[in-house]
């Protein structure tokens, strides 16, 4: 334990010192983008801790499990280990463990599976089906689109008739429809035993609202609670927080309403500006001291945010020395643009930042289309975030099958799923097997006895000994994935052309099961909280340098010294669809605001005076409407119409492309192994990798070692 106690006042500005020592009551703290909220809520658990307060009656909320364990640990390390029994979690998380205990009181089992994405549109598609709504004559919404329907009606507490009519007016006819199919979505989980994400929440709420003993137990147990990013709450997540403060209200929540971007996940706006109606008691503090960006950065996310319809007034501003000023630069076109950033990211490399402390963020994933081909093409070395996400790949999601039907051998997504991938299975026999497997937990004894019937040779039989094997006594949850792995390799194999990258990112799988005892907190955690990057935390290639580039979404509560930000202009940011509804373009405003506030150290904004659209062809772009409409100030540098001039080679790296002859086996940090074809002038040099594709790296981007293997 810690010799001292901690000088709260001298360790923490006067506003956080302010919100860490209040005391009882509701307390409401408006944090501005690097302004140190995840600071002042570490010292809260610590503060709480240190006046008394058991630690297992604190509770905190946020919305990944890294960040809880992360502000927990920040604790201990600076009292002592009372702070590890503070309970720290995901809102999802919290319903998990609530359910599991509690569930049957709303007609739960314990045993249940935990069903993703893109399984609960699996099992729309299949009712969609069994029901007839699809024919040819008709324009059906499809599983995707039938899911957002849903989850906006449970997350904004919102009919599917109001959803429709806002949001998908095309599809009102099918009103009646889509109510009917939600019915028989609900029998389909209740029957099988599985809840979908939104399940997690609205059987809490339900339970909590239904249950006043159980509610009672809970708000008696967490006497404090804390959340983090209130803004980013949805309806639901706001009622279980009363729920849990119904009997005490020593609840504080810290958040930014000019950092609600993910309306689309159902994330309630009004959340944090209603916050103090709720609980009429509050104090509000704010936090505006920033300690990431300099101060011209800081000017620019003011003017920008300062033209928001609905806000809590506050200026950021820092004690650092100032700055540099924001670039804004008009290349000619998106190709221009994608020249410039290569140009500039190899300057500022040059001058000692490494690749990772830059970032290129962008308003859609589609729209670094044209930057990743010439960064690949340069052999320049990146991480995309946003987008498609690694757990959603169908190997891993194959792999997942296999360990979710041993948990829980009444989910027949996932019986299905890996039944289609036997040699000699197809739709017909699979569904006869699951009619022999029936609703029965003895899922093994059963498709044995059903594989007993077949001949020796029958794939079925393969499956039945790994099924075997996954159930002996004392088998690790990382030895099982290395089963289903090596059962699955040849299977993989045989279906993709890129097996090679996939069978690592099985490895990585694998490795990500190390921390885990048992299988079903690593079934649970993959569903509530998969890996966002297919390369693991602790795995080496983690430590190479990389350039990240990201959605604006993926890039929140991220920072790097240099960052740039693409195709800023109509269209874009924001997309025409948004001036459709001023509430969206009023997220649009904040997304801008969350990208410019990324930056510790250089800003680029990069506006094409020509964008591409598929239905128009090119087109002139202007500056986005929140550019434009800045109050009066001298906000940028301006970079006038860029000019891209050849790319700048050292002589060292001249020596690097001298040394390479056709025929030498290499590794590239970002590629793998290769062969060299050929080395057509100084500075490049055209490698044959692995996987099958041929590239020609550009030297300045391309770090190679030669290996002694041949393959």
């Amino acid at each position: 334990m810690t010799t001292r106690p901690i000088d709260y006042k001298s360790e923490l500005n006067e506003a956080q010192y302010q919100a860490v020592t209040a005391g009882e009551g509701p307390i409401l703290v408006v944090a501005g983008a690097g302004s140190g909220k995840t600071r002042t809520l570490v010292y809260k658990v610590a503060w709480l801790v240190e006046q008394g307060v058991e630690p297992s009656s604190i509770l905190l909320l946020t919305f990944t499990r890294r960040a809880s364990s992360e502000m927990l640990a920040r604790a201990t390390a600076m009292l002592d280990n009372r702070c590890q029994q503070v309970v720290g979690g995901t809102f999802h998380w919290l319903a998990n463990r609530v359910l599991q205990r509690y569930g049957k009181l709303v007609l739960l089992g314990s045993a249940f599976s935990i069903i993703d994405r893109s399984d609960a549109e699996d099992v729309l598609n299949f009712l969609v089906g069994k029901l007839g709504f699809r024919d040819q004559n008709r324009r059906f919404p499809k599983k995707g689109t039938i899911s957002d329907i849903f989850s906006k009606s449970v997350n904004r507490d919102e009919t599917l008739e109001q959803v429709l009519a806002r949001e998908y007016e095309q599809f009102l006819q099918y009103h009646l429809e889509l109510l009917e199919l939600r019915e028989h979505y609900d029998l389909y989980k209740r029957q099988h035993q599985m809840l979908d994400f939104d399940d997690l929440l609205v059987y809490l709420s339900r339970l909590l609202r239904e249950h006043q003993e159980v509610c009672l137990q809970l708000s008696t147990s967490y006497s404090y609670v804390l959340v983090d990013e209130y803004q980013d709450t949805n309806r639901l997540q706001a009622d279980i927080v009363q729920a849990l403060t119904k009997y005490h209200q020593n609840v504080m929540v810290v958040g930014d309403d000019s950092q609600s971007i993910y309306s689309f996940r159902g994330a309630h706006f009004r959340n944090i500006l209603d916050f103090p109606k709720l609980f009429p008691q509050s104090r509000v503090f704010k936090l505006e001291e920033n300690y990431r960006s300099p101060q011209p950065v800081l000017n620019l996310a003011n003017g920008i945010i300062q033209s928001s319809r609905e806000k809590y007034t506050k200026c950021l501003y820092t004690r650092k020395p100032r700055g540099q000023r924001p670039w804004l630069l008009r290349p000619g076109d998106e190709s221009r643009q994608s020249e410039y950033i290569c140009e500039k990211i190899k300057e500022l490399k040059h001058k000692g930042i490494p690749l990772k402390e830059m970032a290129v963020l962008f308003r859609a994933s589609y729209h670094s289309f044209d930057l990743e081909v010439a960064l690949t093409r340069l052999g320049f070395p990146f991480i995309k975030y946003g987008g498609f996400k690694f757990i959603e790949s169908a190997h891993v999601k194959d792999v997942l099958a296999h360990l979710r039907a041993l948990k829980n051998p009444p989910d027949r997504i996932s019986w299905n799923r890996l039944l289609l991938l036997v040699n000699q299975v197809g739709s017909k026999r699979s569904q006869e097997i699951l009619q022999h497997l029936g609703q029965s937990r003895k899922g093994l004894e059963r498709l044995a006895s059903y594989a007993s019937k077949l001949p020796a040779k029958h794939g079925l039989h393969r499956l039945v000994q790994l099924f075997e094997e996954l159930s002996k006594p004392g088998i690790t949850v990382s030895q099982q994935v290395r089963a289903v792995r090596d059962y699955y390799e040849p299977l993989l194999v045989a279906k993709y052309d890129d097996y090679p990258k996939r069978l690592r990112e099985l490895d990585y799988l694998q490795d990500w099961t190390l921390k885990y005892d048992r299988l079903e907190e690593f079934l649970a955690d993959v569903a509530l909280e998969p890996p966002s990057s297919n390369v693991p935390e602790n795995h080496p290639d983690t430590a190479r340098d990389h350039l990240v580039l990201s959605t604006i979404h993926s890039a929140k509560g991220l920072e790097w010294r240099a960052v740039f930000l693409i195709s800023a202009v109509e269209g874009r940011l924001p997309p025409s669809q948004a001036y459709a509804d001023e509430e969206v373009l009023e997220e649009e405003r904040r997304l801008l605001y969350v990208a410019v506030t990324r930056a510790k150290e250089f800003l680029y904004l990069c506006c094409p005076r020509r964008i591409y659209d598929r239905r128009t062809g090119f087109h002139y772009a202007p500056l986005s409407l929140f550019l434009r409409e800045l109050p009066g100030g001298d906000y940028f540098q301006d970079g006038g119409e860029v000019e891209v001039h050849p790319l700048a080679v050292s002589e060292a790296e001249l020596e690097e492309a001298r040394g390479f002859s056709p025929g030498d086996v290499v590794r590239h940090p970002f590629f793998g192994r290769g062969r060299v074809i050929a080395v057509p002038d100084r500075v490049k040099v055209q490698i044959k990798f692995e996987d099958g594709r041929t590239r020609l790296l550009h030297v300045g981007f391309a770090p190679l070692e030669r290996v002694a293997s041949i393959y």
